[in-house]
């Protein structure tokens, strides 16, 4: 059974840290794009961090420099490590694969046929 379980999320005071962990089970993780996602209320997705099978990662500009991404082939475990956190990054964050992409992260956000339930982050000023 395909599965993406997040997990890390929280309330954090404006400057703060959070670190975000989706484990996956049921699918080849390594050979697939895995990314981030977030959706604030009354917002649309907006796409925060892909990575590819082979190490490549892509960053929404309104994180770049703050945010990093990053996985564990071993264990099966995405990562996003958001530092300097702002009220604006206040959302829903979900975790995505692209199982039947080949790899790669092109148009991910649109082509992600797997996603987790999701895990809220809040930042307050």
């Amino acid at each position: 059974q395909i599965q993406l379980t997040e997990s890390g999320g929280g309330s954090v005071q404006a400057g703060g840290s959070l670190q975000l962990i989706c484990k996956a089970s049921g699918y080849n993780f390594g050979s697939v794009c895995m990314g981030w996602f977030r959706q604030a209320p009354g917002s649309g997705r907006e796409a925060v961090a892909s990575i590819t099978s082979d190490g490549r990662t892509t960053y929404g500009d309104s994180v770049k420099g703050r945010f990093a991404v990053s996985k564990d082939n071993v264990t099966h475990s995405l990562h996003l490590q958001m530092n300097s956190l702002k009220p604006e990054d206040t959302a829903m964050y979900y975790c995505a694969a692209v199982i039947f992409g080949g790899g790669s992260c092109d148009g991910w956000i649109a082509a992600m046929d797997t996603l987790g339930q999701g895990t809220l982050v809040t930042v307050s000023t």
